[in-house]
Order: C-alpha cells, then sequence, then structure tokens
C-alpha cells in the first residue's frame, strides 16, 4: 500500500486515542487484539501505543480473508461445525484476569457473498457458540474494552467502487479520522465534551422513565416496550472492574435494553446491514409480543432468515438506540458497510444479545434476573439501521401519555 494514502501522523493519533480514549488501557494491564491481516500497519501502532501506556502485555489474535474462504471453499462437514474451543477458553481465562480488550475492524463487507449461507451460517453458529465464554465478559462489561477501525483496501473499494484503490483508502482513511474525532488539536478533549454531551442526552432519557418508544415513519409503526429497571447510556461507561471506557471508536449513540417479550409492530431498515460477509438490504419485519414472526429481505434474505433463527433470543431485541440524522457521520453521506459506522449515523435496534450495563445493577443481577426484567439472552447481538429523516418517535409514559422525542429525525427537546 503507498504510504502516502493514510497521513501515518493521523494513524498513530488515532491508535493513542484507542488505547487511551477507547480502551482506556491502565497500567500493568493485559491487552488482548483481534484484527485482521490487513490491518497490521495499525495493529503496529496500536501495540506501541499500549506499551507506551504501561501493558504488561499485549497479545494479537489475527485473521485473514484467503483463510477465512478456505474453510468454505475446502472444509469438510466436520470443518463448517468446528470451532477451537481451546482458544476461546484460553481467550476467556485472560479477560476472567482483567485483560483489556480490543477489536480492529477492517473487514471486507463482501467477503462472503458468494458463499452457501447454510455454510455462512453453521460456521458462525459453531463460533458463537465457542466464544460464548469469552464474550460473556463483554456484554456484562465485566472489562474495558473498545473497538476502532482501519480503511483496508478491499473495505475501501466497496464503499468508494469507482475511485482507484489508493483514493479510495486515503478518502475512508479521512472519513474515520473525521468520525474518530482525531482532526483535532487536542482529540482527548474532544472526545471527553462529546461524551458530556452523550451522558446529557442519557440522563434525560433516565428522568423520563418511559414505558416504551413509538417509532413511526415510512414501512415502520412499532413499539418498542422498554426492560423494567432499564438505564440508558452512550459514550463512556465505567465497566465492572471500574475503569471507564468508549467501547465504540466512534460513537453518537444513546441506547438501552428493551423488553424482550413486549415489541409489536412491523419496521423497515434503512440502511443496508453488512454481516458474516454479506450484504443484507430492504429488511422488512414484524414483531408480535417480542418475537419476529414475518420477516424478509430484497437482499441477503438467506442469511438474515439464518441469523434470526440462531437460536431463540435471536429473533427477540437485545438493544433500541438513538442517533439523530445530523450525527457527523450520517452528514458525511457516506455508506460504510461497516456497523461501527452505520449504526452511529441513524436510530437502530439490535436482535439478540442485551447488555446488562443498561439495567439497574446489571452488574450484580444473574442471567435469570435480567430475563425477568425483560432482557434477552442469545449467541448473536446484530445491529441494524432504521433511523431517517423521516422518522418520528415518541417515549410513552406509563399512563400512556406520548411525549416528543424525535421529530424528523432529530432530537425533539
Amino acid at each position: 500500500m503507498p504510504k502516502s494514502a493514510i497521513d501515518p501522523i493521523k494513524l498513530e493519533r488515532l491508535a493513542e486515542v484507542a488505547i487511551e480514549v477507547g480502551v482506556n488501557l491502565q497500567e500493568g494491564q493485559n491487552l488482548i487484539v483481534t484484527s485482521p491481516m490487513s490491518a497490521l500497519p495499525f495493529a503496529r501502532l496500536v501495540a506501541a501505543a499500549a506499551y507506551k501506556k504501561g501493558a504488561r502485555d499485549v497479545t494479537f489474535l489475527f485473521n485473514d480473508d484467503e483463510i477465512a474462504l478456505a474453510r468454505y471453499r475446502h472444509g469438510s462437514e466436520a470443518a463448517l461445525d468446528g470451532a477451537p474451543e481451546w482458544l476461546f477458553k484460553g481467550f476467556a481465562e485472560g479477560l476472567e484476569n482483567n485483560a483489556a480488550r480490543m477489536a480492529i475492524s477492517a473487514a471486507n463487507p463482501t467477503l462472503l457473498s458468494e458463499q452457501d449461507p447454510d455454510k455462512v451460517s453453521r460456521v458462525n453458529r459453531a463460533n458463537l457458540a465457542a466464544a460464548k465464554p469469552a464474550m460473556k465478559y463483554i456484554s456484562n462489561f465485566d472489562i474495558n474494552w473498545s473497538i476502532a477501525a482501519y480503511p483496508s483496501a478491499p473495505w475501501a473499494k466497496q464503499v468508494f467502487p469507482d475511485l482507484p484503490e489508493e483514493e479510495a483508502i486515503e478518502k475512508l482513511a479521512d472519513a474515520i479520522f473525521a468520525a474518530s474525532r482525531i482532526d483535532n488539536n487536542d482529540p482527548v478533549a474532544a472526545w471527553a465534551k462529546h461524551n458530556a454531551e452523550l451522558q446529557s442526552r442519557s440522563d434525560w432519557l433516565n428522568e423520563m422513565r418511559f414505558d416504551a418508544l413509538h417509532f413511526t415513519g415510512p414501512g415502520t409503526d412499532l413499539t418498542v416496550g422498554l426492560a423494567d429497571d432499564h438505564l440508558w447510556t452512550g459514550g463512556s461507561a465505567p465497566s465492572k472492574n471500574g475503569v471507564t471506557c468508549n467501547p465504540n471508536i466512534p460513537t453518537e449513540e444513546v441506547f438501552t435494553t428493551p423488553h424482550a417479550q413486549r415489541v409489536n409492530g412491523v419496521v423497515r431498515s434503512t440502511k443496508p446491514l453488512a454481516h458474516l460477509g454479506t450484504i443484507i438490504d430492504g429488511i422488512e419485519v414484524r414483531f408480535e409480543d417480542g418475537k419476529i414472526v414475518e420477516a424478509k429481505a430484497t437482499k441477503g434474505e438467506a442469511v438474515f432468515l439464518k441469523m434470526i433463527s440462531s437460536d431463540e433470543g435471536a429473533s427477540r431485541l437485545g438493544e433500541v438506540a438513538l442517533v439523530p440524522h445530523s450525527s457527523p457521520i450520517s452528514q458525511t453521506g457516506i455508506l460504510f458497510y461497516n456497523t461501527l459506522f452505520d449504526e452511529n449515523a441513524a436510530c437502530h435496534i439490535a436482535l439478540g444479545q442485551c447488555y446488562a450495563e443498561c439495567i439497574v445493577d446489571g452488574h450484580h443481577l444473574s442471567k435469570e434476573q435480567i430475563v425477568e426484567k425483560g432482557g434477552n439472552q442469545s449467541i448473536i447481538h446484530v445491529d441494524w439501521m432504521i433511523g431517517s429523516a423521516e422518522i418520528d418517535i415518541d417515549g410513552i409514559k406509563h399512563d400512556g401519555t406520548p411525549v416528543p422525542v424525535f421529530r424528523k429525525g432529530e432530537w425533539a427537546h
């Protein structure tokens, strides 16, 4: 890759923000990082930033597109249903011992688009089941963790297909830097200000104590009941180990836990979803008593239907998030084909696992107690976008009184 394609100073600054603001790595703490091989230049900078911050050890788990495709092209039936349980057990042991977690997002959005959806579903189900012991530390927010992005060539060409590769990489890099608040003389201070603004939105929603949210717009008339004792959060938050981190770099959302049994109505996606190397577009579903009972998509429907049948909780909601249409990421007009960015351009919902942090004292509740309050349980957690400039949202109080929350895609208060 030409050195001129990505500003090296800004890339180094992004690595520093990922460690200092995203993970907020503590001195003496171990760090486990997952990354595509295509992001190796950024991974090296992340390692340097982590050791400068005082990391005890930085361990990388790399993946590669061609190696991933080999499983689908040449793997036996056993290979499609197998997963390295031993590796995930080691991963879980590291997190149990308070290692921090970071993921570098740079995946090719269409890597698996030509593969058999059944094979994709089987491999994903096997990996998710094996990863469950490790992922619980993330969904329970037991440790400090974060995700940051790197502009790989396959991703850049998907976002900017009409540009030469070098120009596509440069343009995607600039968009990542801007969204991640790197285009700033003091990005750490910029993140502190932004986190305070998101906290203010969360505080208002927590004061209102809505019983439900009602979304209306083209193809959408959806009532999302909220979990008992739900909490809104956004931006930075303290993990169970006491370290305040920003799980997503970038982020523009405030979010909470829906009630898994109290979602009713119809909803239509407003942006494509990049999932498991496939683009899923034109999603339309109908919920009854929290469960999807009808589902279709204009593109990638087979993968979507496999996803929502992963387990009992895969067809129920685990998250609802509010993002104004005027968010900086939305205003770029860029479709990133990457949930880390696209979910921060629009209001969204997530099918699958809920976050314990979004329920009062959730860190101290058992799985059964969280379920009693309406929290969903699943091996998946997949966000998809339902917001636009045409979406209105009302908060419904316990007496049925509606309160405007969004009008035409913007905060109404």
